[in-house]
């Protein structure tokens, strides 16, 4: 069932998932019925002969299969141990979606790279589809691990990790219990639990939320006996006069050759939108309680300084234990650090994990 057949009513759907969270903080800025061009460097589905890619899987600790892309340097010694790299999606994405990039822009500078699909979403496995846990999306990022310090090309005492919009939530909740992450970066990160309680800009009220959780505990009923799965939040499909800017801007990304991308198996219609009665799992989920445990292993956090994400990043690094190092993008919105090449700091991040993955 698409969010808009649910019969709750849109502004609680909205409010379901951290996507369109944002939406609530962004009612009062303008909006235009037509979708910006492609943007300058918009590169999401970058190829490099530099590197080679192979499809690999592996188990979590729950036993369910991951579905991962490993890029390798075309010029790799088999023989030597050097440092990798796992890259997770955006919330709501799959691999092939901005992940890709970052792994292969990163095997291209000498390191092993990893994109991975998060449990129940793209090719790795988990029922239903769309499905929200924290806690299998964290352990997710441990798997990966498992199988990189596993390879025999692979330095185990060297793995670093990034998690771009929501994923930088998921890898901080990782890292905290996990100390094989060594050093860790987030990209325009979305801490998906204060998303998802509070909104941006604290916008949402207690009252709400409640309200929230109730419409999703109803919806159980409905599936326990036998109903349709119903789905919320996610990109619009369609834009009006009406669109807000953020909805807007992620449409430019999720809804356009720019980004769009349907998993084998999937369909374009539930892209994004994840089940409506698994989405208020997030409002357990708390990444940056006990960040400071992550010192003395090193974080990055990297925003646009124009990002509606930005207070995430902002509060992550308040939060965090040296050493620590908060990047604005100046012009940068939040989705430009999806693909565009010519604002992502790549070199920045190079710099951090040769610096701190070092033999």
């Amino acid at each position: 069932m698409r969010p808009d057949e649910t019969k709750y009513d849109r502004r609680t759907l909205l409010q379901l998932t951290g996507a369109s969270l944002a939406v609530l903080g962004a009612a009062s800025l303008p909006s235009s019925a037509k979708a910006k061009p492609m943007p300058t460097g918009a590169d999401n589905f970058y190829k490099s002969d530099r590197v080679t890619v192979a499809k690999v899987t592996f188990k979590t600790q729950y036993q369910t299969t991951v579905a991962a892309n490993l890029f390798l340097p075309k010029d790799l010694d088999q023989g030597a141990k050097i440092a990798a790299i796992v890259v997770g999606h955006p919330m709501g994405a799959v691999k092939e979606q901005s992940a890709n990039l970052y792994a292969t822009k990163m095997a291209e500078q000498g390191f092993v790279a990893m994109s991975l699909d998060l449990p129940f979403w793209g090719e790795s496995e988990g029922s239903p589809r769309n499905a929200v846990s924290p806690d299998f999306y964290a352990e997710a990022f441990s798997a990966a691990v498992d199988f990189l310090g596993t390879r025999p090309f692979v330095d185990r005492e060297r793995i670093g990790a990034i998690g771009v919009c929501g994923s930088g939530s998921f890898v901080i909740s990782a890292a905290k219990i996990d100390p094989r992450m060594k050093a860790i970066a987030t990209v325009s990160m979305y801490d998906m639990g204060a998303a998802n309680r509070d909104a941006l800009n604290h916008s949402l009220t207690i009252v709400q939320r409640k309200a929230i959780i109730a419409a999703a505990a109803q919806q159980r009923y409905a599936e326990f006996e036998g109903g349709e799965t119903a789905y919320t939040g996610g990109t619009t499909h369609s834009l009006t006069a009406d669109t807000d800017p953020i909805q807007r801007e992620f449409y430019d990304f999720y809804r356009t050759p720019r980004g769009a991308f349907t998993p084998v198996g999937g369909s374009p219609e539930t892209t994004t939108h994840p089940t409506l009665t698994s989405n208020v799992k997030f409002m357990n989920f708390y990444p940056f309680n006990d960040i400071e445990t992550i010192s003395p292993r090193p974080m990055l956090f990297i925003s646009g300084d124009q990002a509606h994400s930005r207070e995430f990043s902002a509060e992550a690094y308040r939060r965090a234990a040296e050493p620590k190092e908060l990047v604005w993008v100046p012009g940068a919105g939040h989705v430009d650090l999806y693909d565009r090449v010519d604002l992502i700091p790549f070199d920045k991040l190079t710099g951090f994990f040769k610096q701190h993955l070092a033999a």
